[in-house]
C-alpha cells in the first residue's frame, strides 16, 4: 500500500454494501486493505450475502457491527433509523459485488431492504458507487443495461466488471474486479482533488531500449516508477491518463492508465506524435536513450575471440524538442531531467531549449534519487522566471500528488 494512499484513507467515511453473489469471497481482503489504511468503514450486509461470506468473519476484520436487514425497521434497532444515519454519516456509498437484483432495486426506486433504502437515502447520487459482479448473459440482459444506463444517467459512479472466468465455469464479462483495484477506485473517489477532472494527460515512462542485434540492446536502468507515480497521481486527481511505456519494473500499479507498450526512441516518437492533439499536458518521464546503433544485425553477433568490437551510434531524435515545437499554445509540456552536476543549470538550458513550460530535475547519482528507488527529490523549474522553483522530496506517489497540486494552483 502506498504512503499517498494512506493519507488519503485516514479517518475518511466508507459505507459498504455487500450483495449476494459469489465474488463476495472476495470482500474480506477489501476489507483488510480498508482498516490497514485507517479509514472508518461501516457495513451493510443483504441477507442474500450471508451465504456467501458471514457477518462474523466481516466483523472480526473491520473491529465493528455489522449492519444486517435483521437490523432494518427492528423492533430492537430499528428506532436508530440504520438506513438514514448510515447513508448521512459516510463519504461514499460502495455497493461491491452489486448483483443484478440490487442494480434493479436502485435503479426502480425499491427500498425494502437495508443496503437499498440506505442509497435512497443518499442525497447525492455521485457519491454512491456500483460494481456489478454477475453471469455475463445476466449483466448483457437487455433489463440489466437499462437498469445500469438510467444509473449512470442519474450520476451513479459505475464501474464496468471484468472480462474473465465466472464462476459459473465461463469466461465472458461480469467478474468484480480483485478487491485491490476496488480499493484504487475508492482512493480516487475519496480523493479531495480533483482540479484535473476533465484533463487528458499523456506520460512517457520507462527507458527504451535500442537493439543491436537480436538479443542485445543499449538502455539504463529507469524502472519507470517515476513516470507511472505522475500518472496515476494524475488519475487520483480525476485526469484521464495514458502512458507511453517502455521497458519498466514488471511490478508498478497501472490500474486506472490506459498504456501503450514501446521499445526504442522511434517507436515512443511516433506513438506520442500520434497523440500529441488529443492531451492538455504532455509529461516526458521516460529515460530516452540519446543514440541508436547505426546498423542493427538481424543475426547474432558472435565474439570470434576479438578483444575489441566497434560499434557506430547515430544520435536519437530529441522527443520533448519535437513536442516543443509541435505543442499547441494551450498544452503545457513538462519535461523530466536526469543529472549528475550543475543540476539548475543544465535544467534551465534544458527547458529552453525544447521549448518546455516546466522542467523537474534530479540528482541521480545521490542514493534515494533517480533511477529504481522509490524516493526522489525534484526542483521543479518553470518558463515563466517569475514562478519560484520549488524542491519536492519524498515518495514518488506522494510527491507526484504534491506536485500535480502545485502546477494546478499555480496555472490558475
Amino acid at each position: 500500500m502506498s504512503n499517498s494512499n494512506l493519507k488519503i484513507f485516514q479517518n475518511r467515511r466508507v459505507l459498504l454494501g455487500i450483495t449476494g453473489g459469489i465474488a463476495a469471497y472476495k470482500i474480506p481482503n477489501l476489507v483488510r486493505l480498508l482498516r490497514k489504511s485507517d479509514v472508518n468503514l461501516e457495513i451493510i450486509l443483504t441477507r442474500a450475502a450471508e451465504k456467501f461470506v458471514t457477518p462474523l468473519a466481516l466483523s472480526t476484520l473491520s473491529g465493528k457491527k455489522i449492519w444486517r436487514d435483521d437490523d432494518f425497521l427492528d423492533h430492537d434497532s430499528g428506532f436508530k433509523i440504520p438506513h438514514v444515519n448510515l447513508a448521512h454519516d459516510c463519504e461514499i456509498i460502495v455497493i461491491a459485488p452489486c448483483s443484478a437484483n440490487m442494480i434493479a432495486k436502485i435503479a426502480h426506486g425499491f427500498a425494502d431492504d437495508l443496503l437499498s433504502a440506505a442509497v435512497l437515502a443518499k442525497n447525492d447520487n455521485s457519491h454512491v458507487m456500483i460494481f456489478p459482479a454477475m453471469n455475463e448473459n445476466m449483466y448483457e440482459n437487455i433489463a440489466t443495461r437499462e437498469n445500469l444506463r438510467i444509473l449512470s444517467d442519474r450520476g451513479f459512479v459505475i464501474i464496468d466488471p471484468e472480462f474473465g472466468e465466472l464462476a459459473c465455469g465461463v469466461s465472458g464479462k461480469g467478474r468484480m474486479p480483485e478487491p485491490a483495484e476496488i480499493f484504487q477506485e475508492i482512493c480516487r473517489a475519496l480523493h479531495t482533488n480533483h482540479k484535473l477532472l476533465g484533463k487528458r494527460v499523456l506520460v512517457t515512462a520507462g527507458a527504451t531500449q535500442e537493439f543491436i542485434d537480436p538479443v542485445r540492446f543499449i538502455s539504463n536502468p529507469s524502472s519507470g516508477k517515476m513516470g507511472v507515480a505522475f500518472g496515476r497521481a494524475a488519475w487520483l486527481m480525476g485526469a484521464d491518463v495514458k502512458i507511453i511505456l517502455g521497458a519498466a519494473n514488471h511490478d508498478l500499479d497501472l490500474y486506472g492508465l490506459k498504456v501503450q507498450r514501446i521499445v526504442s526512441a522511434l517507436e515512443m516518437l511516433e506513438a506520442v506524435t500520434c497523440e500529441l492533439e488529443n492531451y492538455d499536458y504532455i509529461v516526458k518521464a521516460a529515460a530516452v536513450g540519446d543514440y541508436r546503433a547505426r546498423e542493427i544485425s538481424n543475426r547474432k553477433i558472435k565474439r570470434q575471440n576479438r578483444e575489441v568490437m566497434n560499434l557506430e551510434l547515430i544520435q536519437n531524435p530529441d522527443i520533448a524538442a519535437e513536442i516543443g515545437k509541435r505543442k499547441r499554445e494551450d498544452q503545457i509540456l513538462i519535461g523530466f531531467a536526469a543529472e549528475t552536476d550543475d543540476l539548475r543549470k543544465n535544467a534551465r538550458e534544458k527547458l529552453l531549449r525544447k521549448n518546455l513550460d516546466y522542467i523537474l530535475v534530479n540528482d541521480v547519482s545521490a542514493k534515494d534519487s533517480g533511477f529504481a528507488v522509490d524516493t526522489n527529490t525534484l526542483r521543479l523549474i518553470a518558463k515563466n522566471p517569475d514562478t519560484p522553483e520549488k524542491i519536492f522530496a519524498g515518495f514518488k506517489d506522494a510527491i507526484s500528488l504534491e506536485i500535480w497540486d502545485y502546477l494546478t494552483e499555480i496555472a490558475d
